[in-house]
């Protein structure tokens, strides 16, 4: 299988916690590196209180293992580093610099599915000592993309109710279902806009992607549009509107409408 590298350059080989090279290293010393091992990557609980999780980030990890390979400055800096300096060079050398994913088999929930508490979502069978290796990577690449998933579809639920357009109001507060009347003739828009409160850049491109898997319309992330081919939207900030002092300003001046046709 051939895959481009993950989509965060970030995510190497060293984006790892050290213990996990430390315990390789463990199974390299003691030659059980390629015992035969199946790790399963599972949650206890349901963020948010819920009933459910929505389950991402799976396009990221195949990316990661199909391309996971210690560079020559990884190892460099391993080799130097005092935290694994009584490490040989062998396990370096020889374990490390020609350890690749080709030998581990994984098995996943389809992207977007809903999971639940204690069920494997991943479940990943090799040799000891990479599937180690990969633990932390794989956890990290799940947990964010599952949280910001399943936040978005409980929206999704929130504004628009389940099923089809006619069940919408079996939704209302306090679980009275509404009258024919009452029910919304244009279901709602979501657009998630969460780039300049989010946890760094990664984190806001994570969301605007991860979002859109939980059922959102678009993103205000113009580079997550870019490149996600996610639709992009937005309004207008407080500035603009402070930029104007009066209507008047607005007078005389047409926008396009959505059938081309100008309007004032």
């Amino acid at each position: 299988m051939v895959l481009p590298p993950p989509t965060n350059t970030l995510v190497t080989p060293l984006l790892t916690d050290l213990y996990q090279l430390t315990m390789a290293y463990a199974y390299w010393k003691s030659n059980r590196q390629n015992d035969p091992a199946v790790f399963e990557l599972f949650f206890r609980k349901n963020p948010f209180g819920g009933e459910y999780t929505v389950f991402a980030g799976l396009d990221e990890v195949l990316k990661f293992l199909v391309n996971f390979r210690f560079s020559e400055s990884d190892l460099d800096y391993l080799r130097n580093t005092p935290a694994l300096g009584h490490c040989e060079d062998a396990f370096f050398d020889d374990y490390l610099a020609n350890l690749t994913c080709a030998d581990v088999k994984v098995n996943a929930m389809r992207e977007g599915s809903l999971c639940f508490p204690r069920v494997p979502l991943l479940s990943v069978e090799g040799p000891l000592g990479i599937t180690q290796l990969l633990e932390t990577t794989l956890l990290t690449l799940v947990n964010y993309p599952s949280l910001i998933a399943t936040n978005a579809a409980r929206m999704v639920v929130a504004a628009r109710g389940t099923g089809k357009h006619d069940d919408v109001a079996s939704l209302s507060e306090g679980g009275v279902p509404t009258t024919p009347s009452r029910r919304p003739t244009k279901l709602p828009m979501l657009i998630e806009f969460g780039l300049r409160r989010a946890q760094g850049p990664d984190g806001g491109f994570s969301a605007s992607k991860y979002a859109y898997v939980g059922g959102f319309d678009a993103t205000s992330n113009v580079q997550a549009g870019k490149w996600l081919n996610v639709p992009i939207a937005g309004t207008h900030a407080h500035s603009f509107v402070q930029a104007h002092s009066s209507l008047d300003e607005a007078k005389g001046m047409t926008l396009k409408g959505k059938d081309g046709n100008d309007v004032e």
